[in-house]
């Protein structure tokens, strides 16, 4: 019940994410970005309807990952101190690798979700 509610809000934190870049110009790159952690962790929330056997869909997560690791390297911040308000307020490349940093934790949270098994899970 508790990754259940994790992954809800999760989902939507990053339904959040995908809605506030209506207005970016490359708007719709970020929001696969960020809609693809929103779906895993949506299907994680009712995972228990998943198609049996999961192996595609454990196969398409973890390719999902590994493409989330990739974008988190790709994206990482290069200026010092990226972490402080007073840089990823100007800089929007520290705020785009933060966000991918989010999103890959969030697919994290994900894949950590599907490997469990039992009540609860």
């Amino acid at each position: 019940m508790l990754l259940r509610a994790l992954n809800l809000l999760l989902c939507v934190a990053m339904l959040a994410a995908v809605a506030v870049q209506y207005n970016d110009p490359d708007g719709p790159l970020w929001m696969l970005y960020y809609g693809v952690p929103a779906f895993w962790t949506g299907l994680m929330v009712w995972r228990s309807q998943l198609p049996q056997p999961p192996g595609r869909w454990r196969l398409a997560l973890w390719a999902s990952l590994a493409f989330s690791a990739g974008l988190m390297i790709f994206y990482w911040p290069t200026m010092p101190g990226f972490w402080r308000k007073e840089v990823w307020w100007v800089e929007e490349g520290a705020r785009e690798g933060m966000g991918l940093m989010i999103a890959f934790a969030v697919t994290v949270v994900a894949w950590l979700t599907s490997r469990r098994t039992g009540p609860g899970a």
